[in-house]
């Protein structure tokens, strides 16, 4: 089975395309390709209300484009959502209306709380030790989704605007900031060697940047070393420096500050990086849903 997911977040749009193979008890999803449209549409939404005539044209053109990949490798089903610029764009209704009458692609805006929910079906838990306790982060570039789960039962999922893209245009209220805080401070009281689990482009790139192996954690001091290193740094400097494209070397200085406040009032020593994101958990919701009607 060919399945197909289409993730429209505030920094990029993905396209995940992947064969599903059922052997014996287990089910294997195998990635196929995976191509990713850096559009920003944040940047338009967060100071503007709306996106733009340009960004709204690259947005057509682009899901037209996964539209014809999705026909090359002959997919069955797909899902596509948008995420946090979508949420709070004016014209996200027209916009969606408008794609489906050019692409003949449905588009869905999630909520912060589904997107988190979401996330967690790439079924990572079912894998780690069930005695102790995880906060799955997934930090875009509009908001960061958190999923608490102790002994495999989720106990929180909450969504905060705050993003890198909301940050670089300096859309994040204090009211967020302080929301997040009190969250994860709450959340260390309660929960002991809280263990983090990162997921989404941001911490995939920091994750090589810092190189790390498969199968190893990174350390809320490595991640601290990394800002401090990148900081000072211009985008040019940082994407001639570590190799990243400009739209990464943009966002990459406001990821780790997010992720090093996450960790610090969590209490967070350490984070697991399975290198999966929105676009996994979309494939495997949709899957889900296949298999149980």
């Amino acid at each position: 089975m060919i399945l197909a997911a289409i993730d429209i977040g505030s920094n990029a749009a993905r396209l995940l395309i992947c064969e599903v193979e059922k052997k014996g008890k287990e089910t294997e999803f195998n990635r196929l390709n995976l191509v990713r449209i850096p559009l920003r549409l944040g940047f338009d939404v967060f100071e503007k209300g709306f996106i733009g005539t340009k960004k709204r044209k690259m947005l057509v053109d682009t899901i037209r484009a996964f539209k014809h990949l999705m026909k090359v490798y002959d997919v069955e089903h797909y899902m596509a959502c948008a995420t946090s610029a979508m949420r709070d764009a004016e014209n996200a209704k027209e916009i969606i209306k408008e794609i489906e009458v050019e692409a003949s692609i449905e588009i869905e805006v999630i909520t912060g709380e589904l997107e988190a929910e979401i996330i967690y079906e790439n079924h990572i838990a079912e894998l780690l030790d069930t005695e102790n306790s995880y906060l799955y982060i997934d930090v875009g570039g509009g908001s960061t989704e958190l999923t608490l789960y102790h002994k495999s039962e989720v106990v929180l999922q909450k969504s905060f605007n705050i993003g890198t893209v909301r940050m670089l245009t300096s859309k994040v209220k204090d009211d967020s900031w302080n929301e997040l805080k009190e969250a994860l401070k709450d959340i260390a009281k309660n929960y002991d060697h809280l263990i983090g689990i990162g997921s989404g482009g941001n911490i995939n790139k920091i994750f090589s940047l810092i190189g790390a192996k498969n199968g190893e954690s990174l350390s809320f001091d490595s991640i601290k070393e990394l800002y401090k290193e990148m900081q000072p740094l211009s985008v040019e400097e940082r994407m001639n420096k570590y190799k990243i494209k400009k739209d990464r070397a943009e966002v990459i200085i406001p990821a780790l500050a997010i992720y090093n406040s996450i960790l610090k009032w969590g209490d967070i020593n350490e984070i697991n990086v399975p290198r999966i994101g929105l676009a996994d958990g979309l494939i495997h919701h949709l899957y889900d849903q296949i298999i149980n009607t």
